[in-house]
Order: structure tokens, then C-alpha cells, then sequence
């Protein structure tokens, strides 16, 4: 039983290349078309700070007054949703009266509203309000000018300038400035951009700046008589390594999502720094053989899994031959990923669903980075435009085509295997939106847009020559695709509204011997996301999915019946071949609707989304209705459950007539169910624990069906929707969340995944993508002086292979080849898969830049992992193809 298609959706015609001499891979892969993570609890982003808009000045205490001292109140301030403090927590008593005054002058605050994954949130940040005393100017002080003391006859200056983050250029605001120690010395408070203004007496003052997060600035300056000193600080932060900026977490409703953010994102060991690469290292997601991006989950083909890049569907999220993601880690703001059981806004998939989103560019100054490795070179700049734009750019070019083959392993009877891959990306975001604090008006909307444009491309060649193989082979395959997307946010009160248009273009390429066939396709869509948050009780969200794609497929293939000129067995036969030209179109409308209900400890979403499709001319109808339900009786323990109806529809080109494609095809579908427990031990480690029994079915299967006509002739069908399939698992991640030193996470997957064809006498049969048994462990630590070491062992099951069952040859004199006779299909596995790889990084912090080295060895002992098989061309030898073998990867990354 084959599954159909590659990525980009080939088209049918692929399976006319069988008339090709092939190697036999033991290794199954996809025929056909076409959670970062959080084990459940969601790690949320900051997406937008609070900002101080309304300043209220304490009662100063009579006690401390007749006392004349001064007093540093360290705070937690909670900020609800609407900029408003809802709570005060003293973490620094000062006593005299200090605590209850300071507590009593910041719930009076008014904050612009925090955004969590771009969402406005409740947060909670540490504030330090500083008290001062002076004496009233009856008293036989100094004179002030402006509040601030100076002493009569004395001349005074002014101390001006901007803070800013050490290694990082950002402006740091909300800093006070003062010159002494004294109780009457001046004061100031940087604003957005750092900036502090403070006047004093002239000749010595000791600067010392506090600031949230940053340590202690201290320094000296003599200030001018009626003059002015300009300055720049620059602040040390009190952490340089793992920092976890926001204590609230985003309302969950999936059993399972898990979100990696930045930090996490570029320090896992064996991913070369790249942030969606991480995924492959979390429960439910099974190896890729050569460490190919394709993302096999829960057991699903790789194409039942959906790539989103901010909300749009691409044809793929990896680069070709085991590269990077298409998103430069510098432009990610997170990643979601759900390996099955997704909200009703999510569809076309009866797998999971990755979404990659990038965030606004800098609002305060240029920012950027370079890296350069043994693998690729990338560029990242961001920078305010004017007032209210800001912009972001990155592209990335590798040359690990000309590397790899100084790496890859010779053939023991002297031929070669060359793997080459070769890859660019690139992504454009501008920023429009009001200037900071003023879409906080009352009554009045709030707007943000930005467009953004992104693509990849992918060139990927193998070439295996001499040796033992019998029979040169050579396959070059091309992906490529752009992106134009819009972006227009609108708040009003309690409601939201998200409207995202977008446009692009896929080219997928294929040669293969004579054969060479290529897919363009023209896409256009719009989403729209609206939700209403009417109370504590209920939240309704509801929209629309739209897309529409032209295909035109064209190219050269082999005849499907047609004159062939026999060679010597083994020899390429000479096949007559044709051109040929298709157009397809496929439009796919989806609405959807969910509500969140939440009544004490207990939450449930039911949800529902309908889909109407045109595709190649045939209408489809679905509605997939799920559940989500979840009992938290305390604030470390939690149940969750799941279930849910999921549908993919059959691509444009399988519903071509026969003998392309099968016009009757309906969409696959897959009924999701899931159960499982969270449980926190301490604020950084955590327990996920989820089962899971997903039963699918109309699944897509070739060959398809034979119906004889009345006149005796014979009309064969290339498809059928005649595949079953279960897969039920355990997963289990135990993880600890980022902190001042450390992070990571141990994550088990038990899974097995089957398939039969309905009909068949045959019982269910392993599939190609299981793998039992799934273990990773990663970790990093941050060590002094500026060092970092972290680790990934991964010990995986060996994938299901059909043996080799060679009596004698069986030569067909029809085709020209000899049949590889093998025995009851996936009954026998390849070796188990295990690997160590190591990571250190070395971080040197500049005044206005920052240097990180590293050196990322994949496979450091070495293991000799045996990725795929393949046989001579008279199928009496299984010759097996071993991984890549310890790799090292040197690279240095600039920040600024």
C-alpha cells in the first residue's frame, strides 16, 4: 500500500517514472501530494512592554519626615489587560510608613496595556519607588530651582543623556539618575528612549543610575558652571544568559501546545542555533532519515502536517537535505506547534499543525546581526523608519554544497554519493501603528498594520556513481515559493479582529533520469480571526479561511504505454518520451467558530469549522466539530481532554480521470482523542503527561480501483480512498523552564502507528513512520565568563523495512529489470538510532555590540546510524546508507 505524494504536490504522474531503472529504499517515504514547546504549559512572549503613562506622587509618611529619612521600596505590580494595576505585593519592606505610602501611590498608576503573543495580558513587574527627602525652603535650606535643591550663590549645571543596554543598544527607560548620595541630591527618570535631563550644582557629582534589570552605574563627572554636560551610559544587565520576562501565561484551550521563545530557540545542541529545528526534539515527533525536515507526527505521513509562517500556509518549513528552517532565528518571535487535537481556526490536516510567527522590528534604534558558519551566512537589521514605522529584513545564502563532500563517506569499492544541497531565504516586515500610548484614548479603536514578504529556495541534488551500485543515479530536486502578506489588526474595548490577505507563488522541479517535471502554482487567500471577550465566563472567537490556487503542471515524462529499446539487463532502457501541460484550479472556503466556557476550576471549548471546496471542477463539503475540556482544582495540577474531527482534501491533480487520478476521491479524515495531566513542582519544572488514539480513514492509496465497462474495456483508477490507519501513544515531557542558568527538558514518546487497506484480508501492518520507543535529553547551562555548554542524546527505534527475500533472480523480459523479491512488509527494522551532540558557545559583551562563538558537533562519537538501504539492480545485495558521521560546526554571530 503506498501513500501518495511529495512535497509541493508532484502531481499523479510521478508514479510514470516507476518505467525508470530506481534504487530500492527500505526507507518509505512520502508518495503522496503535498510545540518552542510548552508539554502544555504555554511560555508566553512579551510582545509589547507596559509603559508608565500616569505618574501619582506619594503621601510622603509624617514618621519618616520628622525622622528626614529616605527609602527604596521594592514592589511587584500586576497590570491587568487594560493598563490598570490590580495588585501590589512589597518584596522590600522599608517600614516608617515607606510600604503602605508607596503601595497607595502605585495602584493609582496607569499603564499602556502589556500584549502577550501579541494579545493585550495581565503581567506582573518589579518597580522600585524611591523616596527623598527634603527640607521645605522656610527652613533655611538652598534654594531649588525647578524641585531641584541648589545651594544659593552656588552656579548650577545640567547633566543630560541617554542609558542604554550594554551589548544590546536598547534605550533603557524608567531609570532614576541621581548625583550623590545625599538626601536632597537631584533626580531624574529616563523616558522611552532613554533619555534623563537633571539639574544641580556645578563641580563633582557622583552619577548612579538604577534600573530594573540592570546593575548599579556608578561613575563621576564634573559638570560645568552654567554649562551642560551630554553623556551616554551604558548598562551592564543583571543576567546575561536566561531571563523569563513575563509571570502571567496566556489562557490554554489545546491539550497539548508547546512554544518555544528566542532565548530557548538558538541554544538546543545538533540544531546549529536554528529556533524550528528545535521541534524535532519534543514528544510525538519522530525522526526524519538524514535529518530531512519533513516533521512525521504522531505517526501521520509528513504531509499531514501543516507549516504556517504568521498565519500562511508554505510548502514546506525546513531547506532541503537537512538544513536550516526558512525563518532566520533573529526574526522569530515564537513558534507554536500541536501535534494533533488543534483549535477549530486550524484545518486542512489530520496531523499537527506548526505556525511560525516573526515579530515587529525595533521601534528605538538600528539593531541587527551577522552569522557566518560552515553551513550558510545570514544578515538581520531592524530600525524604526519614522515615527510609527518600523522595519525588518533578513536573508540568508549557504555553500554547504561545496563542504559536504569533504564529509560524506566513500563507497568501500572505490565509488561516491554525493548529497548537495543548496539554499537562500529571505523575509521583509514594515510596522505601521500610533505612536506608544496613544491607542489607549477611551472610546477611540486601535489599528496596527505591517505587510510582509518572505520565500526560500531550494536546490537539492544527489548523484551515487561506480562502486557497487551497478547503475549511476542522479535526482535533482527544486522548491521554491514567496510570500506577500498583509496585516491589520483592530481592538475596540473587548473586541478583536485580525485581517491577513495574502498572495504567492510555489515552483516545485523534479528530474530524474529523462524524466523532468515541474509544478508552478499561483496562490491567493485571507484570514480573518475575530473574538470577543465578554466576560470571565466566556470568550467567543470566530472567522474565516479562505484560498484559492491555480496549478499548472508541465514538463517531460516517459510515456505511460509506450515503444521502449531494450539494453542489456541493468542497462537504462530508452523509453519514448512526451511533453505535456496541465492546469488545475482548487478553491477551499472555511468558516469557523468556538467559544470558551470557564466556570470555576473547569473549561470547555467546543468549537466547529465547515469547509466548502471546488477542486478541479468536483464540490466537497465537510464539517469537523471538536472539543476541548480542562479541570484545574489548584495552580500546579490540571486534567485535560480532547476530541475532534479533522479532514484534509485530496489535491487538484489526483482527481484527474484515469488512469492519472481518481475523480470520485473525498477528503481523508482522522478522529482525534486525548487525555492527559499537567503537573508544576516549582516555578521552572514541570510535568506533561498526554495519551493519545488517533483512527484515520479515506485515506488516499494507490492503486485504485478497476471497473470493467459494459463493452468489455478496462478503465484504471490511480486512487482510492481505501486506507485506514490508527496510531496511539504516550507522551511524556518533563521540563524545566528557562532561568537565570539553566534549561531544558527530558521527552519520551511510546507510539505506534499502523496501517491496513479496507477490504484487504491482511491485518494491520506497521507503517514506515513508526518508531516505538523515542527518547531525547537536552540541556544547557550558562557557565561565568561569558561561557555556555549544553548537550542532546536522542535514542530512537529503528524504522520498519520489508527484508530482502533473494532465492533466485526474477528478471521481467516486459520492463527490462529485475523484480527484488522481499517478504511481509515492515516486518523487520533497521537498527536503532542514537547520537550525542554537544554545543559550546563563548559570548564577549562590548559596549555597543555583542560577539558570540560556537562550535556545534552533530554525532560526537561517531555512531554509525543507518539511515536508509538499497539494492543492486538484480535485488540479490541490500547495501545500506549510513548518516552523517561526526560533523562540527564552527560559527561566530555579531549582535548589535
Amino acid at each position: 500500500m503506498a501513500r501518495g505524494p511529495l512535497s509541493l504536490s508532484l502531481l499523479p504522474w510521478v508514479f510514470v517514472l516507476c518505467a525508470a531503472p530506481l534504487p530500492t529504499w527500505a526507507y518509505e517515504g512520502a508518495v503522496r501530494h503535498d510545540e518552542p514547546a510548552d508539554a502544555g504549559i504555554h511560555v508566553p512572549v512579551l510582545t509589547r512592554a507596559p509603559e508608565l503613562l500616569h505618574f501619582v506622587d506619594a503621601v510622603y509618611p509624617e514618621e519618616a519626615k520628622a525622622l528626614q529619612l529616605d527609602a527604596s521600596v521594592k514592589m511587584a505590580i500586576t497590570i491587568g489587560a487594560d493598563g490598570s494595576v490590580t495588585d501590589v505585593q512589597v518584596l522590600e519592606p522599608a517600614g516608617h510608613g515607606f510600604d503602605e505610602a508607596a503601595v497607595a501611590a502605585v495602584k493609582q498608576f496607569q499603564f499602556s496595556p502589556a500584549e502577550v503573543d501579541g494579545v493585550p495580558a495581565p503581567v506582573q513587574i518589579e518597580y522600585v519607588y524611591n523616596f527623598r527627602f527634603t527640607l521645605p525652603p522656610d527652613a533655611g535650606t538652598p534654594e531649588t530651582d525647578g524641585g531641584v535643591a541648589v545651594d544659593a550663590g552656588v552656579p548650577t549645571s545640567t547633566l543630560t543623556g541617554q542609558l542604554i543596554a550594554r551589548g544590546s543598544r536598547h534605550r533603557v527607560q524608567a531609570a532614576l539618575v541621581r548625583c550623590g548620595d545625599d538626601p536632597d541630591a537631584a533626580e531624574a527618570l529616563s523616558d522611552e528612549d532613554g533619555r534623563f535631563t537633571l539639574v544641580t550644582s556645578a563641580g563633582g557629582c557622583d552619577v548612579k543610575v538604577a534600573a530594573n534589570g540592570f546593575q548599579l552605574f556608578q561613575t563621576h563627572e564634573e559638570l560645568p558652571p552654567n554649562g551642560t554636560l551630554e553623556v551616554r551610559y551604558f548598562l551592564m544587565p543583571e543576567v546575561v544568559g536566561y531571563q523569563t520576562v513575563v509571570r502571567g501565561q496566556r489562557e490554554k484551550k489545546e491539550v497539548v501546545r508547546r512554544t518555544l521563545e528566542r532565548q530557548e530557540l538558538q541554544k538546543v545542541p545538533g540544531t546549529f542555533g536554528d529556533p524550528v529545528r528545535v521541534i524535532q526534539n519534543f514528544p510525538g515527533v519522530a525522526r526524519m532519515p538524514f535529518g530531512l525536515g519533513q516533521l512525521i507526527v504522531r505517526g501521520a505521513a509528513p504531509d499531514d502536517t501543516k507549516t504556517m509562517f504568521d498565519g500562511v500556509e508554505i510548502p514546506l518549513l525546513f531547506h532541503l537535505g537537512g538544513g536550516p528552517s526558512v525563518v532566520n532565528a533573529e526574526f522569530l518571535d515564537r513558534v507554536d506547534f500541536y501535534p494533533g487535537g488543534f483549535g477549530s481556526r486550524y484545518g486542512r490536516a489530520i496531523g499537527g499543525i506548526v505556525d511560525v510567527a516573526t515579530r515587529k522590528g525595533a521601534s528605538d534604534t538600528w539593531h541587527g546581526s551577522v552569522k557566518v558558519d560552515l553551513l550558510d551566512t545570514s544578515v538581520f537589521l531592524e530600525a524604526p523608519v519614522v515615527d510609527g514605522v518600523s522595519a525588518a529584513v533578513a536573508a540568508r545564502r549557504s555553500y554547504v554544497d561545496a563542504l559536504l563532500p569533504f564529509v560524506l563517506p566513500e563507497d568501500p569499492e572505490g565509488g561516491t554519493l554525493l548529497v548537495l544541497p543548496r539554499y537562500w531565504d529571505y523575509q521583509v516586515r514594515v510596522d505601521f501603528g500610533a505612536k506608544r500610548g496613544e491607542d489607549l484614548v477611551p472610546g477611540r479603536p486601535q489599528n496596527r498594520f505591517y505587510v510582509m514578504a518572505f520565500g526560500s529556495d531550494d536546490t537539492l541534488q544527489v548523484v551515487a556513481t561506480g562502486g557497487g551500485r551497478n547503475r549511476d543515479v542522479s535526482l535533482d530536486v527544486e522548491t521554491l515559493f514567496h510570500r506577500m502578506k498583509g496585516d491589520w489588526t483592530w481592538r475596540f474595548g473587548k473586541m478583536t479582529s485580525v485581517f491577513a490577505p495574502y498572495a504567492g507563488y510555489d515552483k516545485a522541479g523534479l528530474a530524474f533520469g529523462e524524466a523532468d517535471l515541474d509544478l508552478d502554482r499561483y496562490n491567493l487567500g485571507a484570514r480573518e480571526d475575530f473574538e470577543l471577550d465578554l466576560d470571565e465566563h466566556l470568550v467567543m472567537r470566530a472567522g474565516f479561511d479562505l484560498q484559492f490556487q491555480h496549478l499548472v503542471a508541465h514538463g517531460e515524462v516517459p510515456v505511460v504505454s509506450g515503444f521502449q529499446v531494450r539494453g542489456w539487463p541493468g542497462a537504462e532502457p530508452k523509453t519514448e518520451m512526451e511533453d505535456f501541460e496541465r492546469t488545475f484550479n482548487a478553491f477551499d472556503g472555511a468558516g469557523y467558530l468556538e467559544a470558551d466556557l470557564k466556570f470555576g476550576p473547569f473549561s470547555i471549548t467546543p468549537g466547529i469549522r465547515a469547509s466548502q471546496s471546488r477542486i478541479h471542477g468536483q464540490y466537497r463539503h465537510m464539517e469537523e466539530p471538536r472539543l476541548f475540556v480542562r479541570f484545574q482544582p489548584t495552580d500546579r495540577f490540571a486534567l485535560k481532554a480532547s476530541a475532534g474531527l479533522y479532514t484534509q482534501p485530496p489535491d487538484a491533480a489526483t482527481l484527474e480521470p484515469a488512469p492519472l487520478g481518481s475523480p470520485f476521491l473525498v477528503h481523508e479524515k482522522a478522529f482525534q482523542t486525548s487525555l492527559g495531566f499537567e503537573q508544576r513542582f516549582t516555578d521552572a519544572i514541570h510535568l506533561d503527561v498526554t495519551g493519545y488514539y488517533n483512527r484515520r480513514y479515506d485515506l488516499i492509496v494507490s492503486p485504485g480501483p478497476i471497473e470493467v465497462h459494459p463493452d468489455g474495456s478496462r478503465e484504471e483508477f490511480q486512487y482510492a480512498n481505501e486506507g485506514l490507519g490508527r496510531a496511539y501513544g504516550l507522551e511524556v515531557l518533563l521540563r524545566h523552564d528557562i532561568t537565570e542558568r539553566f534549561f531544558g527538558w527530558i521527552a519520551y514518546t511510546l507510539n505506534r502507528s499502523e496501517a491496513r487497506r479496507a477490504g484487504s484480508p491482511r491485518d494491520y501492518v506497521l507503517t514506515s513512520f513508526d518508531q516505538t520507543h523515542i527518547l531525547t535529553a537536552v540541556g544547557s547551562y550558562r557557565l561565568p565568563w561569558g561561557f555556555e555548554v549544553g548537550a542532546r542524546f536522542r535514542y530512537v527505534t529503528g524504522s520498519p523495512t520489508t527484508p530482502l527475500v533473494h532465492e533466485y533472480d526474477q528478471y521481467s523480459a516486459e520492463t527490462n529489470r529485475f523484480r527484488v523479491a522481499r517478504g511481509e512488509p515492515n516486518s523487520v527494522r533497521q537498527p536503532p538510532f542514537h547520537q550525542l551532540d554537544l554545543r559550546i558557545d563563548k559570548n564577549w559583551l562590548f559596549e555597543s555590540w555583542t560577539l558570540d562563538t560556537y562550535v556545534d558537533v552533530q554525532n560526537v562519537y561517531n555512531a554509525q546510524n543507518v539511515e536508509a538501504t538499497y539494492t543492486d539492480y538484480r535485488g540479490r545485495v541490500e547495501y545500506e546508507v549510513p548518516g552523517i558521521p561526526i560533523l562540527p560546526v564552527i560559527g561566530v554571530k555579531g549582535t548589535f
